[in-house]
């Protein structure tokens, strides 16, 4: 691009990636929550969140924490990604949990958790963007998850064992899902989810907005999901239609207004490498005709 620093340093992904376009949608919001309450399905990782924190005095902080993590990896320098990695590794390997069961004790940084955290995530984040009308195709959605080998690395998962397209994604949530289940701490996650404390003059906000935007979020999951929290949604082409109603909404915004919060990682890549970087779903178009073309847009 012309508008480009080429002597910026473009971070992990770069602005030629899927990734640096996908990232600044708004709908990433509604597909963290989404992570959300996916990760709470798995009973040994949920366990080790609520055994380290108060969940819900601090849950707040904790999607806040992963939001500047996933900007920070996305759109920071090379070394500022590094560090974030370094902090969340350094974190977890001081943290375990204890199963109140069989009296086992684990560390939370075990790699088959990470590996769940880390799929729940970025298949949530995938599956919402695409679901709502960000012009992601099949090629697309496999190049972005063949680059989150990158963020899967800097939390301490080895990139080889991380699916890297839709087709190993798919068969890794098949393995997984005899071991989920929706036990104590799940439905906490999903209480807090709905009803999260707040001041009470901003109670009606949180029914008339925050509430909306949570059931979205959980009506979009896999219908595993809602069987095992216990609760129904509305049929999928009725979801799909919200998530695209929201989608379209959403990104009306201006994005210079929606990149003006806080931590303004996008602006400060803008400033690093030039205004020509800024994300664009129009720019995920424009890489349409190239990986879909037969024998390309494979995995990195």
């Amino acid at each position: 691009m012309a508008a480009t620093r080429t002597n910026g340093d473009p971070g992990l992904f770069g602005p030629d990636s899927v990734t640096w376009q996908a990232h600044g949608d708004p709908m990433m919001w509604v597909a963290g929550i989404r992570a959300l309450y996916l990760q709470a399905l798995h009973p040994r990782a949920v366990r080790g969140v609520m055994q380290n924190s108060d969940f819900r005095r601090d849950a707040w902080g904790r999607l806040m924490r992963t939001a500047g993590f996933v900007g920070t990896t996305t759109y920071g320098t090379t070394e500022a990604a590094e560090r974030a990695g370094a902090r969340v590794r350094k974190i977890h390997s001081m943290l375990g949990a204890t199963d109140p069961d069989t009296g086992e004790r684990y560390g939370v940084d075990e790699p088959a958790l990470l590996l769940w955290v880390h799929c729940a995530e970025i298949g949530s984040y995938l599956h919402v963007l695409r679901r709502s009308g960000f012009p992601l195709t099949d090629a697309h959605a496999d190049r972005y998850l063949a680059e989150h080998r990158h963020s899967a690395r800097l939390v301490g998962l080895d990139p080889a064992s991380v699916p890297a397209n839709r087709a190993e994604l798919a068969a890794y949530f098949a393995r997984v899902r005899p071991e989920l289940a929706a036990g104590a701490d799940a439905h906490e996650v999903d209480d807090f989810l709905l009803r999260p404390p707040t001041h009470p003059l901003l109670v009606p906000a949180r029914g008339l907005l925050w509430r909306r935007v949570a059931r979205l979020a959980y009506d979009s999951l896999p219908p595993y999901a809602h069987e095992l929290y216990g609760r129904s949604a509305p049929p999928p082409a009725t979801v799909t239609r919200r998530l695209r109603a929201t989608g379209t909404l959403l990104r009306l915004v201006p994005a210079r207004l929606r990149w003006q919060l806080p931590p303004k990682h996008i602006l400060r890549a803008m400033a690093r490498l030039g205004p020509g970087v800024r994300p664009a779903p129009y720019k995920i178009g424009r890489q349409a005709a190239i990986l879909d073309r037969p024998g390309e847009g494979a995995a990195d």
